[in-house]
């Protein structure tokens, strides 16, 4: 029988000088947080419908559009006066393809008290044009946001986050001590604000399920961080008389296997949704695969050595 166990794949008993690299890694930190919210200052996030308002409408064509076929149908749309449209295909179960349309929001008609009636005429003029010159056209969902709810999702999707991380910071401060939910609550707010400035580097679509992405991000961050914190609680009460940085470096050292079979495992599944998940998963697993990087890097370079700086103590003693 072949022997699989981690040794073979992880060095057993590193001894990686993790803390000695732990100013390196707060320049490229601080680096990151300070490029991350002059892009998000300066270029924004390109948001999608769920934060912008709009619509979208997803359908069927008898019979797959050619390239061709794409470019005149995007052109007819642009026709109508109804600002930016974007299109672009779906796949669907069987190999098929769907396309979606997105109508951008359409400003709201003099003494209206909402932009619905105007985003409903909107989508019915362009349902016209592509039905009058495709037809069948099957349609598959429709999804209409005002700027009332897409306002709402804004303010209730960074709620979301800042909840999701004073939590944290209540959950680890009774599990260890302050200086540990401190800690983390740092490398976990590291995390998001690298997310967030990434998606304005590359201006992919920011919508619900990146919001989604990120808290998902926030638990796995915080996973690999209290398997680090619980190794170094230990390694404290076992090495009472060991300086902290050598401690921090141990405990680490002793969780290295673990979290980089971790994020290996998790990486090749997030890969695979990311490759053959189709354009509706395409982001929620950028963002997953970034975090997954950002998180490891984080749970090792951030909220280990951060304990120095907070002064941890151990048996009343600060050391």
């Amino acid at each position: 029988m072949f022997d699989i166990s981690l040794v073979r794949y992880v060095p057993k008993n590193t001894k990686i000088p993790f803390i000695s690299w732990r100013w390196i890694a707060l320049v490229l930190s601080v680096m990151g947080i300070i490029g991350s919210i002059f892009l998000f200052s300066t270029r924004n996030l390109n948001y999608g419908i769920d934060f912008t308002g709009g619509t979208v409408w997803e359908f069927h064509l008898a019979e797959d559009p050619t390239n061709a076929e794409m470019v005149a149908i995007r052109k007819s749309a642009d026709g109508l006066g109804l600002g930016a449209v974007a299109l672009q295909t779906i796949e669907q179960s069987g190999g098929t393809q769907a396309l979606r349309l997105t109508i951008e929001k359409q400003p709201i008609p003099e003494g209206a008290e909402n932009d619905d009636q105007a985003q409903q005429e909107a989508l019915a003029k362009v349902q016209t044009l592509i039905r009058g010159e495709y037809a069948p056209v099957e349609t598959l969902s429709v999804q209409v946001l005002g700027t009332k709810v897409s306002d709402e999702l804004k303010v209730k999707g960074a709620l979301a986050v800042i909840i999701a991380l004073i939590f944290v910071l209540l959950y680890i401060w009774v599990r260890f001590e302050w200086q540990f939910g401190l800690g983390a609550v740092i490398a976990l707010a590291h995390d998001v604000i690298l997310t967030i400035g990434m998606f304005s580097l590359t201006k992919l679509e920011f919508n619900l399920s990146i919001v989604a992405a990120i808290l998902a991000i926030v638990g796995y961050s915080l996973n690999d961080t209290v398997i680090v914190y619980d190794r170094i609680r230990e390694n404290l009460r076992k090495y009472k008389q060991k300086p902290l940085p050598e401690i921090l470096n141990q405990s680490i050292n002793d969780t290295l296997s673990r979290t980089i079979m971790t994020s290996m495992t998790t990486l090749l599944a997030l890969l695979a949704l990311y490759i053959w998940g189709g354009a509706g998963l395409n982001g929620f697993a950028f963002a997953m695969i970034w975090g997954v990087f950002v998180g490891t890097y984080s749970s090792i370079f951030v909220a280990a050595p951060v304990l120095i700086l907070l002064g941890v103590r151990r048996g009343g003693v600060q050391k």
